[in-house]
């Protein structure tokens, strides 16, 4: 049966789709292709028929005109809309149908309310931009309770929303748009783009049926390039407060000594066809549907066919796997919906390639490799950016951080931070055959699955082998240079990059003037400013610990260039010096902002950061070496390294933004004991941790006794691995009276600095905490393409071989 069946399209495909030989086209959702004997009949119709402007009184005029009002009826006739209910509108395409509804709307006087899904097509997203008020719905749950509840929006509301997802082929609940009927003032704007390009649509319920229906021709048909708005009649007094007209739209025009116009009133279409009509892609529209309907029967066949077909490319590349057990697909599919069940879910598979380790496959890699092979896909955002940020689990500040650092639709920047930033999307249509999905599937078995197990490392284990006895007791970064830290919460995975910590040190305040940056050591007020970052708003909040002051809080944008994104920031780049390095750097503009730090600290100072676009790179690097007090017994190599660069005897430039000499502090809890005993036998107070200004503390597992401890073991570690991370050793940090300062109070005393003069001075120099650097590993996993560390990881020293 499958045999017979899968012949007969095959005999379709091979008479009339001869540009698709030997190409494995599944890109329909972008738009399909015309049959041959469309285009052959639509020629034939071009030439044996002489079609005129409609605006005339000629035979040819009446000719087309007539012709023009037959497809109207054939296409409402072919979604079981009554035209005494229904009217169609012609349109470039579906996005022209919104921006129609969207003039309408946005001629109100007191303007409109407007609400729309998160799979919602960027078209319908750009109809917020003239709103009065705007709401995007997260899920299904919040759209029926909003149904649900008494509407205090003023005014006319519209609700949009797409009838099938145009990234995962998710169907959405047709129902609402009855129950939108039934609410005041309030009218439904249906997006069928997606859904009527392999399906049916049935408007024969008036009461059930959007009020405002868009699509594209030619996802149905692959050509006519044509859109239609299809507006129930009883929803088309919302187009009468629209004040554009155009040519064909109106019977008398007068604009010398008076403006006055007499709109057309017989039938909506006649007040909103501006302009000469297309009538060339009209008249095509009639072989279109004459053709489709000889083909393939009606789209109800042509949603079962490719219902089968999407069901069996869904569950084969759900079922890849890696020769270690590894999935290779992540498939991006909504929960409630189902590949078997017709209504849930279209013929869209979207989805992304994950290697043996774990990692992400870069999307630029797998449209090259399926350019040379002859596949046809898509990949990227894909128009919908609710849907992928969702499955993408992408926050607004990521996608923000992402476009400021370089990332674009089209662009190689498709995996950042360990995320990919978009998705592939395999689209099937009515002349998608068997043999285009197994094709497919040869295609990810030869280029993305690793079959042979001795050349696939399994994945790494979440935690290191803990010999070393050590774990991380806690992770600090400083947004601010020389500012208070913010402690990163237990069980929050903090992502590492090549300068250091994420958000680390990325802001500076500097001097008006000389640009010279400023320092706790010599402004010691600097301790009472505290940062917090709120990774869930995407803001750096920014407050001062002195509440006798009566400074209010201040938050900023964590995206890297917020002047893409707002009109507020309207950055000047200028020359700032920071340990002696020349940088240019982004000055906050805001008075609000310099008003803050100038009040806190009693001293002129502007905000400055770093260079937004990371892909140029960092032009300040480690200063930071090892000492002559740290011995090494011969040469090591850190694992997951490029040999040259793990060896220790090698001089590697890694990249800092404005801390002084590293990418990364770390301190041992063990030597931090040490000192404070050494402090308190000499009548002195300890001190906490937070003065040595440590990115990572890392501690000894419980002992019974202290004499189990190893003080300033860290001096003669090669490196460190911490959790998968592994972390090279780069020398002793040299202290300075800043260590002095109280970081809770910004007082400044005597210790620790005193004490660590008599114990912890080398060539007159006093060091405490060591200055380290992440190794960036040797392959393509998701521990590489995104490393991170939390507090309680366990930690596993690096000696000497």
């Amino acid at each position: 049966m499958l045999e017979s069946y899968n012949r007969h399209v095959e005999d379709i495909r091979d008479l009339e789709y001869p540009m698709l030989q030997d190409t494995v086209y599944l890109d329909h959702a972008g738009t399909t292709i015309p049959a041959k004997s469309l285009m052959e009949r639509f020629s034939a119709d071009m030439i044996s028929n002489l079609y005129a402007n409609p605006h005339s009184a000629s035979s040819a005029s009446q000719d087309t005109s007539k012709r023009v009002e037959d497809a109207r009826l054939r296409l409402l006739h072919l979604f079981n809309a009554d035209p005494e209910e229904f009217d169609v509108v012609f349109v470039a395409n579906a996005t022209a149908g919104i921006k129609l509804v969207m003039e309408a709307f946005r001629d109100y006087e007191t303007g409109f309310w407007y609400g729309y899904h998160r799979d919602s097509h960027t078209s319908l997203v750009g109809l917020r931009e003239v709103a009065r008020e705007q709401r995007c719905f997260g899920s299904d749950s919040e759209v029926e309770e909003w149904l649900q509840t008494t509407h205090k929006e003023a005014g006319s509301r519209l609700f949009a929303y797409p009838a099938q997802s145009n990234m995962n082929g998710r169907r959405l609940p047709l129902h609402w748009c009855q129950q939108i009927c039934q609410l005041p003032s309030t009218y439904s704007l249906l997006d069928a783009a997606a859904l009527v390009s392999t399906s049916p649509f049935d408007l024969s319920n008036v009461s059930a049926s959007p009020d405002f229906t868009v699509m594209s021709l030619y996802k149905i048909f692959g050509f006519p390039d044509l859109g239609a708005l299809i507006v129930k009649k009883s929803a088309d007094h919302v187009f009468q407060s629209r004040k554009y007209f155009g040519g064909g739209t109106v019977d008398m025009v007068v604009c010398l000594k008076e403006q006055w116009h007499a709109r057309k009133s017989d039938t909506l279409h006649e007040q909103l066809e501006d302009g000469t009509l297309p009538i060339h892609s009209i008249m095509a529209l009639h072989s279109a549907l004459d053709v489709h309907q000889e083909l393939y029967g009606s789209l109800d066949r042509i949603s079962s066919h490719c219902a089968f077909l999407a069901e069996r490319l869904y569950s084969r590349l759900a079922a890849l796997r890696h020769a270690n057990g590894q999935n290779v697909c992540e498939m991006y599919k909504d929960p409630s919906s189902d590949y078997n069940i017709k209504a849930t879910h279209g013929p869209i598979v979207a989805m992304n390639i994950r290697n043996a380790h774990g990692g992400w496959v870069a999307n630029s890699e797998v449209e090259k490799l399926a350019s040379i092979r002859h596949v046809q896909l898509r990949t990227g955002g894909l128009c919908n950016p609710g849907g992928t940020a969702s499955s993408l689990d992408l926050e607004p500040w990521e996608m923000e951080r992402n476009f400021s650092a370089g990332h674009r639709c089209g662009n190689e920047n498709d995996i950042m931070h360990g995320k990919p930033t978009g998705i592939i999307r395999l689209s099937l249509g009515a002349m998608t055959t068997l043999r285009d999905v197994d094709s497919f599937l040869d295609f990810m078995e030869e280029y993305f699955v690793e079959n042979e197990l001795d050349k696939v490392v399994k994945a790494a284990s979440t935690q290191p082998n803990i010999d070393g006895g050590y774990y991380v007791e806690s992770l600090t970064v400083y947004p601010i240079k020389s500012c208070a830290g913010y402690k990163i919460p237990p069980q929050v995975a903090w992502y590492i990059h090549q300068e250091g910590l994420a958000w680390d040190r990325e802001w500076c305040l500097i001097r008006p003037g000389s640009g010279a940056a400023l320092s706790q050591k010599r402004y010691p007020r600097m301790a009472l400013i505290r940062p917090s970052i709120d990774l869930d708003k995407g803001i750096l909040r920014v407050e001062f610990a002195d509440a006798t002051a009566g400074i209010d809080p201040i938050n900023l944008p964590l995206s890297r260039n917020p002047s893409l994104f707002t009109s507020k920031h309207d950055f000047t780049e200028r020359n700032t010096r920071v340990c002696g390095d020349t940088i240019t750097a982004r000055t906050y503009p805001s008075p609000a902002i310099t008003n803050f730090f100038t009040r806190a600290l009693g001293v002129a100072c502007q905000l400055v950061r770093f260079p937004a676009n990371r892909c140029v790179g960092s032009s300040r690097h480690t200063k930071a070496h090892l000492q002559p007090f740290q011995q090494r017994k011969g040469t090591y190599y850190m694992p997951g390294t490029f040999p040259n660069e793990g060896k220790l005897e090698t001089l590697v430039l890694r990249p800092i933004l404005f801390s002084n000499e590293s990418p990364i502090l770390l301190i041992s809890r063990s030597s931090l004991n040490r000192l404070n005993e050494q402090i308190k036998s000499n009548g002195g107070k300890a001190v906490h941790a937070e003065v040595f200004r440590a990115n990572i503390v890392v501690a000894e597992y419980h002992k019974s006794t202290p004499a189990f401890e190893q003080p300033y073991a860290e001096d003669f570690w090669q490196g460190l691995q911490i959790g998968n991370q592994v972390f090279q050793i780069l020398g002793g940090c040299q202290r300075c009276q800043m260590v002095c300062i109280d970081q809770e109070t910004a007082q400044k005393h005597m210790e620790p600095f005193s004490t660590l003069a008599k114990t912890r001075r080398f060539e007159g120099r006093v060091y405490f905490g060591q200055h380290t650097c992440h190794v960036n590993k040797d392959e393509e996993s998701l521990d590489a393409q995104g490393p991170t560390i939390m507090v309680t990881d366990a930690v596993k020293p690096l000696l000497d071989n």
